[in-house]
């Protein structure tokens, strides 16, 4: 179960991590080109869901492998899943296949529930 729990927590951190890195780091004209809803968001609010979703990232990884701060994995997992639940809301206010960030949000969830249920 550790393992698999593992696999799945480090295929969402990188995910998480590609999709923040293109929003923080490219301009709002790249990130629209391939992204519609972001026509919604302002630069700023495209580049704060970028930052949150590469700390959240790093927060899935990083304190599993530490045991002081363990808990912070499942707070990232959660956090995530609201990020992904607002996606979803969004996605559905646009009239947009919303499928992606639901599944994240589910996967996101389970990390949460998993690292939890583990300690």
């Amino acid at each position: 179960m550790i393992i698999a729990l593992w696999i799945v927590t480090i295929l969402l951190a990188l995910l998480f991590l590609l999709a923040g890195a293109v929003k923080a780091m490219q301009s709002r004209e790249a990130v629209l080109a391939r992204m519609a809803w972001v026509e919604d968001v302002t630069a700023g609010q495209l580049k704060a869901i970028g930052v949150l979703e590469v700390l959240g990232a790093i927060g899935l990884v990083l304190p599993a492998a530490a045991p002081l701060v363990w808990w912070l994995t499942p707070v990232s997992a959660f956090a995530l899943a609201v990020t992904m639940a607002v996606a979803v809301a969004l996605h559905v206010r646009r009239r947009e296949g919303f499928a992606p960030s639901l599944v994240l949000a589910v996967v996101s969830l389970a990390v949460g529930i998993g690292w939890l249920l583990l300690r």
